[in-house]
């Protein structure tokens, strides 16, 4: 199943997944896919600092930015309007799968949508996530419980790039973030591309994914 659920505050979002993923793992609730956007906020995971986060609170606040310590794999990385945040909610044992085949099956599905727009991506040889040339277009960090999976990942169609300016994104210093928007150089909405994920989502993991009404 696909819930799109459009803008939706980052601890809103996390209490669903924690409900749904409870369901999935007691068998009350088919896999899903929720599909939605975020108010800016920065999120660490496990192996996060605060060190990475270069802004203070001072300067956060100006941004509107919240920070969210999480439980999902990786460092730091930003959420916000005109990115397309996808939290697939996947039992891996009756998908039999685990959590590396998993993550590169995110990593296709994300490569899939972003070819169906004209643009090249690719996720071998490179840190975790889907990148255009040396930039991150995608970024992903997830968890598994119970043989469930939570949290998931973040493309950037048209988001403001400048607040991954006040992060050290992902952990990597050096690592130059990119949008579809900036890679197409026009207008891109986030409708577009939740209008052709799901299906190469599908694709990638062999499951037809239906939106819920």
């Amino acid at each position: 199943m696909v819930d799109c659920l459009g803008l939706v505050p980052y601890q809103k979002a996390w209490d669903l997944q924690r409900s749904v993923h409870d369901q999935v793992v007691a068998g009350q609730s088919p896999n899903v896919l929720m599909l939605l956007e975020h108010p800016h906020v920065y999120t660490l995971g496990r192996r996060g600092q605060d060190s990475d986060i270069l802004a203070d609170a001072s300067r956060l606040k100006t941004l509107g930015a919240e920070v969210h310590h999480v439980d999902r794999g990786g460092e730091v990385t930003y959420h916000g309007p005109g990115q397309l945040v996808g939290y697939p909610i996947i039992n891996l044992r009756q998908w039999r799968g685990g959590p590396l085949k998993f993550v590169q099956a995110l990593e296709q599905a994300l490569i899939s949508t972003l070819a169906e727009f004209g643009i090249q991506a690719v996720s071998e040889d490179r840190p975790t996530g889907v990148w255009v040339g040396n930039a991150k277009i995608a970024a992903i960090g997830v968890r598994v419980s119970q043989g469930v999976s939570m949290h998931g990942f973040a493309l950037n169609i048209s988001p403001d790039l400048s607040y991954f300016d006040h992060i050290i994104p992902c952990g990597l210093p050096d690592a130059a973030v990119t949008s579809m928007a900036q890679e197409l150089s026009r207008g891109i909405a986030v409708s577009d591309v939740v209008e052709v994920l799901p299906r190469c989502f599908g694709e990638a993991f062999g499951m037809r994914m239906e939106l819920r009404s």
